[in-house]
């Protein structure tokens, strides 16, 4: 069977992280959750739920600020306060990241290389985070290609956690099923 990456970013939030992990624990799938480390420090309980869960994690910055703009060290902040609290948190260190906003610059991806980070953008926006519906998430992300890598959010938004069973059930009938994102 071909996987795609199903991937949230922006979590750990109390209002959509359960019922994102209930949904995938029940189909039996895992997801990649790039978390904020200020969501980590808030909600400890739900990272430790999703890594005893099995979900992949990655660094998706500290404080979700558009990192090009920043200077060399807050931009280091960035990056390595999360890289600590996972590690703390997991006993490992993430080695994907995605930069919030898919802003990016070679500086950017620079400093995450220093850190053992593999930059990870996105095939398809479902654009969840600007209100779709769970149809149009659903429409957005059905055809995605073998290997392709989907963004959604976990920042509390039902009609994410409503897309997640429509879209795993549509990607089941194509042959497919989420797994881990792929080599960059």
């Amino acid at each position: 069977m071909s996987t795609v990456a199903l991937t949230f970013d922006d979590g750990p939030h109390p209002d959509s992280t359960p019922a994102l992990l209930d949904a995938l624990t029940r189909a039996g799938v895992r997801a990649t959750f790039f978390v904020c480390g200020e969501q980590v420090v808030r909600h400890p309980e739900l990272l430790r739920a999703l890594h005893e869960a099995g979900m992949w994690l990655g660094n998706h910055s500290h404080t979700h600020p558009h990192l090009p703009g920043l200077d060399d060290h807050a931009l280091q902040r960035e990056l390595e306060v999360p890289q600590q609290l996972l590690h703390r948190m997991t006993g490992s260190y993430p080695t994907l990241f995605r930069p919030p906003y898919c802003d990016t610059d070679a500086r950017v991806r620079g400093a995450a290389e220093a850190l053992g980070l593999t930059e990870v953008l996105c095939t398809t926006d479902t654009r969840d985070w600007a209100g779709a519906d769970a149809e149009s998430i659903v429409r957005a992300a059905r055809d995605e290609p073998p290997g392709g890598v989907v963004l959604m959010h976990d920042h509390g938004r039902q009609t994410t956690v409503e897309a997640v069973p429509h879209l795993l059930a549509a990607w089941a009938e194509r042959g497919l099923r989420p797994g881990p994102v792929p080599p960059q």
